[in-house]
């Protein structure tokens, strides 16, 4: 062991990573832990990660968190997926959405391979017509419960989100100390960080830090120079400026990610308000550009000035480094597109808190975090990638994406898909075989081939049952209300 028993936890910084960590850990192992959260009301967040993915809801089940009292709180909608328009080429759309297509069966390969075998044949229709979440979306349709059984995510208020966790954490246990930190100690021998001072003066010890600083990584970078593995080579987005709006119409259950010549714009729609961002590269785009183009394009009068962001697509090489592990921001940062931000904080929070080291820190330990969550990051990470390379768009910015090489991991990906419509899921990976599937597809990739299993179900049999699965999609989807009247019964905005 490298380090005394662990009682004192101090996470370094607030807004969704440092709440999300301590609600997790006060609910969890609260009675055994000493837990102090250190923030400044004058540092601010970044508050763009607004919008979340189907594991939030598992999450918000180990916390004991009434789904409709947060998303009364949060101004909260549902989210059924995220629709893609205008990347693979201009007017094209497509929903990613969280839904599984087709259904579950004993045959060997996927629902898609059968589709396949069907449009061989001259019938099937489109594949979305056999995803009930992506048909709900796209009708702007939502229920839940005992008979909608939708797999759905939400969108949400970073900042009224914080504060709703910040409310569950602190009668819990958790102990919130304002200021600023104004330097980090050390144990000469160790490394090991053992207390924040802060500018007035206060000590705060710990035997466990959690680094919740941002981007600018106080704990995890600027005291223990862990370094960062630098990813802008394959995603060349570095500045988004974001802004909120009016809302001008009922609230759709999908996030709009629309592509434009340098990048990418984001809508999610919320109960009182829109959140807006435009995501560009500046090697192709201005600021001034990025700004125009974002305030001519957005819908209802925005709120305040757009705010710009500076990023660094990468990860730290270590997250968890001595006795500090780095969360949300402080540990890298790939791009909000497929909105795993917030996931990120939560399996990480979760990984730790499974592998809590009470006994001491444990070097094989830290390295099965460390491996885990490089692993998970780069599959994430090639994901956001495809969106980028499989283009058809004429532009220079689309057509660098498009020329460069990519991670040999996906090179393999989509070769196997291409040359077999084989889509897989590793064990470490977020997104299932329907996501890569829609995405491919999405993009434009046509596989040249397919399991040939398709080719052992009859022909009547194939037609009977596609056609019976898409009745079954349309006529769940008729029965759900609208999106918008379903949260005015659910859970209104207070």
């Amino acid at each position: 062991m490298a380090a005394p028993i662990v009682k004192r936890v101090v996470i370094a910084g607030g807004g969704t990573a440092g709440w999300v960590a301590a609600a997790a850990l006060v609910k969890q192992l609260g009675p055994l832990l000493d837990i102090t959260l250190v923030e400044s009301d004058e540092i601010g967040t970044i508050g763009v990660g607004e919008s979340t993915i189907p594991t939030s809801r598992s999450f918000h089940q180990l916390l004991g968190i009434n789904e409709a009292a947060f998303m009364r709180h949060t101004q909260s909608t549902f989210k059924l997926g995220i629709a893609f328009e205008n990347w693979g080429k201009i007017g094209d759309r497509y929903i990613h959405s969280f839904g599984e297509i087709g259904r579950k069966s004993t045959w060997m390969a996927p629902f898609h391979h059968f589709w396949m075998e069907a449009q061989a044949q001259g019938f099937g229709g489109s594949l979305d017509d056999y995803c009930y979440e992506l048909q709900a979306a796209n009708a702007e349709r939502f229920a839940t419960g005992e008979t909608a059984t939708l797999s759905y995510a939400y969108h949400l208020d970073a900042t009224l989100y914080a504060q709703a966790l910040r409310k569950l954490a602190e009668p819990a246990g958790v102990k919130r100390v304002e200021g600023k930190i104004d330097r980090v100690e050390r144990d000469p021998e160790s490394g090991f960080i053992t207390a924040l001072v802060l500018d007035s003066g206060t000590r705060i010890e710990g035997d466990l830090f959690l680094d919740c600083t941002g981007f600018r990584g106080l704990l995890i970078e600027q005291t223990l120079e862990t370094g960062y593995e630098d990813w802008t080579h394959w995603l060349k987005t570095n500045s988004a400026y974001a802004v909120q709006t009016e809302a001008v119409g009922p609230p759709r259950p999908y996030t709009r990610a629309i592509a434009h010549e340098a990048g990418w714009r984001w809508q999610i729609p919320l109960q009182h308000r829109v959140g807006n961002g435009l995501v560009f590269a500046s090697d192709y785009m201005s600021d001034d550009e990025a700004k125009a183009k974002l305030l001519a394009e957005i819908d209802g009068r925005p709120l305040f000035d757009p705010r710009l962001i500076r990023y660094r697509t990468g990860r730290r090489r270590k997250v968890w480094n001595g006795n500090c592990v780095a969360l949300g921001l402080a540990s890298g940062f790939i791009e909000p597109l497929e909105s795993t931000s917030i996931h990120l904080v939560k399996i990480a929070i979760t990984r730790l808190i499974e592998s809590f080291p009470f006994g001491g820190i444990s070097p094989a330990a830290t390295e099965r975090f460390n491996t885990n969550s490089r692993l998970e990051m780069e599959h994430i990470r090639d994901f956001i990638i495809l969106h980028y390379h499989l283009n058809r768009r004429d532009e220079p910015f689309w057509q660098r994406c498009r020329e460069m090489d990519v991670p040999e991991t996906l090179t393999q990906r989509i070769a196997a898909f291409r040359d077999g419509a084989l889509a897989y899921q590793e064990n470490v990976d977020l997104f299932r075989v329907d996501s890569w599937v829609q995405v491919l597809m999405g993009q434009g990739l046509t596989p040249e081939g397919y399991h040939q299993l398709a080719k052992m179900m009859p022909p009547a049999e194939l037609r009977q049952a596609l056609s019976g699965l898409k009745e079954t999609v349309a006529g769940a989807v008729a029965k759900l209300p609208a999106h918008d009247a379903f949260l005015r019964s659910y859970c209104p905005a207070v």
